[in-house]
């Protein structure tokens, strides 16, 4: 009778032993990668849903997100929430949702604020704290919209005094994004 050792198809056992410590690794990576998959996936299932017009299950999708402080999802709900899509029309909620996604370095999320508050919707109005967002949200600006921007914040800045712009570029200079937690 042959040895077990010389038979080609058996294995000692730390080959399966080795074997079996690879699968473990495997799929204990694998497990810690599907949480992150998991979120980018919902924010893509939440962006689609509101781009088909699904505002109701865009919301869903969101809202959840956002609690979590996902600045994307926050700006997105900010959005939905000024402009009463899937959800109910409310300015002082959608000023909620863009500041907390805004503090976080969100520039679409700070341009919005800027507005709301140069408007009086949701927050009391202020020309300081527009101009403010206003120029934070410049300055993250891509190429494309930076010049749409810089014409909305130079607007406001006609309507300041001299010791207004000083406290509104002081803030702007101030501000550092912050995550949540």
């Amino acid at each position: 009778m042959r040895d077990a050792c010389h038979n080609p198809i058996a294995r000692p056992p730390a080959f399966f032993a080795a074997a079996r410590r690879w699968v473990v690794i495997f799929l204990y990576g694998f497990a810690l990668l599907l949480p992150m998959q998991a979120k980018a996936q919902t924010i893509r299932q939440g962006a689609a849903a509101f781009s088909r017009g699904d505002f109701g299950r865009a919301s869903s999708i969101f809202i959840p997100l956002a609690e979590r402080g996902n600045s994307v999802a926050q700006a997105y709900l900010g959005f939905m929430f000024e402009t009463g899509r899937g959800v109910p029309q409310n300015y002082s909620e959608a000023a909620m949702w863009y500041r907390r996604s805004a503090e976080q370095g969100n520039g679409a999320a700070q341009y919005s604020l800027g507005l709301l508050y140069d408007k009086g919707f949701g927050v009391p109005r202020d020309d300081v704290e527009a101009h403010r967002w206003l120029n934070l949200s410049t300055s993250l600006a891509s190429s494309r919209d930076r010049a749409g921007r810089e014409r909305v914040r130079d607007a406001i800045a006609t309507k300041m005094s001299r010791e207004e712009m000083a406290l509104s570029r002081s803030r702007a200079l101030e501000w550092m994004p912050s995550r949540e937690h």
